[in-house]
């Protein structure tokens, strides 16, 4: 009874209660849940609190999608209520204890204080003030009066304040800076001096307008990601997570570093309908690094297989960590394109990781697990195979029957829901009890997967919120500055700026959820590429620079110092965090490698290209081609590379990327460019026998 009551409290099972989990699995979901969820542990009648706003919020935005209609501005502005004060009611002011009375208050972890109330309120009110006074509004467009403005700023204070207890300090420093900038821009010298905007503008553009606070990033979180969210809560709670792992080590786990092709396999499943690659490396490394361990694979390498493979599930398709949506409505173009445009690197990237693990386990002469140490196939497919259903279904009306991305997603939650009750009135009669039972643990199921989606959508909503707030003042005339800058210090030499933009989202995207990473990459680097790429006279799709930014802030979750993945999966394999960040961004150098191809050969993002033949020749290409890079950065094939062959995998890796500049270089025409890549797959061929010639001659090797 108590352990339902807690259940209803917190919406998740206690975790330091339950004995199935180990010490290292106890603090990787701490840290998950301290990065998303909130620290606070509260006690008392008050701790139901949030888990009835965070289930009111699932309940409104489900509401939105069958029979609420609401104005689109009113829903933004709603959804960031909602957003605002669960964050202020889960975080205190201060994460780590301080000292003293004042210092305790501030940071106190199991209650929620009356100051936390009060902010939470004021900023509540501020993020309604627009539904509030919506007709007084409406009829002053641009003229606000002195309560606007006083608002306006409480509400930017707010965002900003709940961004930094939610998500750290960097977003908010961020922010702030662009703030200082667009008011003291008159002032500032040469190449970056801004002409400046009045407090009136700025609040306006921010807080009033829908290009700043209440922009797009803040509708799509609203009427899509939102959706995505819960959906892949109802799966966790539902337990489709372990169902994946199941399903990987079935297939995969007997083959030579077995497990860790595993974990790739199982966060790429797990990774399509997940936001954070956080919760990615709690879902599914739990089970896979200890795994990974047992055959011999070192804590930190264990460890950072289970990072890049959970990083690289935000770039899977169809959801994309619920950033496709968005690059959709940045780009104008069917989210189908989307899907379409980053299949490929996307895809390619995990086969090529999972084939890294096996250069890996070639390296330390590892073997896969034995038969009786993983779950038999067939038993574990069909036991399961209600986790598949919905995921199946979402993407048949996404794909096939081209529904809205809102209306897919909801039927989809609609089809799991029936589901879960199913499958726990079964089970019941399995056990041989009551309906009421079934019906009793399917409430109780989907009580938590409403709560977990209200609390999985905080940090997000708050995130696009402040991360609207740079948006707005970019578009207020500071994007053209930034550009200029770039250009000035690459000398206007297009692979510096692409090398520059890259370094930016890698550090403008640590600790960012999916989506805010996203939105502030499209809003600081894209615009960059885009422009100065037309300068230089460099064709691309707009998708192509999107993409660009989105891999590179992606890759930022596994980045040192701050990578928070690193630091989950570290304290799961008990290794070092920053050593285990640094081997798993070497594991993803082949992910920041493609973004740098497929701009200039938008063949990689099936620009153009519908005929079957070609996009089956250029998917096998691109993954030779990664194949290739993987074995030259591992510095291992069959065996370890001479120093001529990796210069071999290294011109293979090229030809196949750069078919069309290879032809250039060489003076003949494009049209070649299929018999370029047949050499440089000759060449690949040539480099493997030789090493398999020489792995099998033990004098040869020497």
């Amino acid at each position: 009874m108590q352990n339902e009551q807690n259940d209803l409290k917190d919406g998740k099972p206690d975790i330091d209660k339950n004995p199935d989990i180990n010490e290292g699995s106890r603090a990787a979901i701490k840290i998950a849940e301290e990065a998303e969820l909130g620290v606070k542990h509260i006690q008392g009648k008050a701790a139901y609190l949030i888990p009835i706003i965070a289930a009111a919020w699932s309940l409104f935005q489900l509401s939105l999608a069958s029979v609420l209609i609401l104005n689109s501005v009113l829903i933004r502005s709603i959804h960031l209520s909602f957003a605002i004060t669960l964050v202020y009611l889960s975080y205190p002011m201060f994460k780590k204890p301080k000292k003293g009375r004042l210092g305790r208050y501030l940071s106190a972890r199991d209650r929620i204080t009356t100051l936390d109330f009060v902010l939470a309120m004021v900023a509540a009110l501020a993020a309604l003030y627009i539904v509030i006074d919506y007709a007084g509004i409406s009829m002053r467009p641009g003229a606000l009066i002195t309560r606007d403005v006083v608002i306006g700023i409480i509400l930017v204070a707010a965002v900003l304040e709940a961004a930094r207890r939610s998500l750290g300090p960097v977003l908010p420093i961020v922010a702030i800076v662009f703030i200082l900038y667009s008011f003291l821009g008159p002032y500032m010298p040469g190449v970056i001096a801004f002409k400046g905007v009045s407090l009136s503008r700025f609040i306006n553009q921010i807080t009033i307008s829908t290009q700043g606070i209440y922009g797009i990033p803040l509708d799509v979180s609203a009427t899509i990601v939102f959706l995505f969210v819960l959906f892949g809560a109802m799966l966790d709670q539902a337990g489709a997570g372990r169902y994946f792992v199941q399903m990987a080590f079935s297939l995969l786990g007997r083959f030579k570093g077995g497990p860790a092709k595993a974990a790739v396999l199982a966060s790429g499943l797990t990774g399509m309908v997940s936001g954070s690659s956080i919760a990615n490396v709690v879902t599914t490394g739990t089970f896979t690094i200890p795994m990974m361990k047992k055959v011999g694979y070192p804590a930190h390498k264990a460890a950072a297989v289970e990072v890049a493979c959970s990083t690289n599930g935000q770039l899977m398709p169809p959801v994309m960590g619920a950033a496709a949506f968005i690059i959709a409505e940045y780009c104008n173009i069917d989210y189908l394109m989307v899907v379409k445009a980053a299949f490929i690197p996307a895809v390619v990237s995990y086969i090529a990781l999972m084939y890294i693990t096996h250069l890996e386990a070639g390296k330390l002469g590892l073997k896969g697990l034995k038969k009786e140490q993983i779950p038999p196939f067939w038993r574990t497919f069909l036991m399961g195979i209600h986790n598949i259903i919905p995921i199946l279904f979402l993407i048949y009306e996404l794909v096939f029957m081209r529904r809205s991305p809102e209306l897919a997603v909801f039927r989809a939650i609609s089809a799991l829901t029936a589901l879960i009750v199913i499958q726990n009135l079964i089970g019941a009669a399995r056990d041989k009890q009551s309906p009421t039972e079934g019906l009793k643990r399917s409430g109780l199921l989907l009580w938590r997967s409403l709560v977990a989606g209200g609390k999985n959508m905080m940090g997000i909503g708050v995130a696009v919120a402040a991360a609207g707030i740079i948006v707005g003042v970019v578009t207020l005339g500071l994007g053209g500055i930034i550009t200029e800058v770039i250009e000035v210090i690459s000398g206007g030499n297009f692979i510096l700026i692409l090398i520059i933009t890259a370094i930016a989202c890698l550090l403008l995207g640590m600790g960012l959820p999916t989506t805010a990473n996203y939105i502030v990459m499209a809003s600081l680097t894209a615009p960059v590429i885009v422009t100065l790429g037309a300068r230089s006279g460099v064709v691309f799709p707009l998708i192509a620079a999107h993409l660009f930014v989105f891999f590179f802030g992606i890759l930022a979750d596994d980045t040192p110092p701050v990578g928070l993945a690193a630091f989950a999966a570290s304290a799961i394999a008990k290794s070092n965090p920053i050593r285990t960040g640094v081997q798993g961004f070497t594991y993803d150098i082949r992910t920041a490698l493609l973004p740098f191809m497929f701009i200039f050969n938008t063949d990689l993002l099936l620009v153009n290209i519908t005929t079957g033949w070609k996009i089956g020749w250029i998917f096998f290409t691109t993954l030779v081609a990664m194949f290739s890079f993987a074995a030259l950065t591992q510095n291992y094939f069959v065996t370890k590379n001479r120093w001529y062959e990796g210069a071999l995998l290294l011109l293979t890796t090229f030809i196949l990327l750069r078919p069309y500049y290879t032809t250039n270089l060489l003076g003949i025409a494009e049209s070649y460019r299929y018999v370029v890549s047949v050499v440089a797959l000759i060449v690949y061929g040539l480099v493997f026998l030789l090493q398999r010639q020489r792995a099998r001659d033990p004098v040869a090797a020497v």
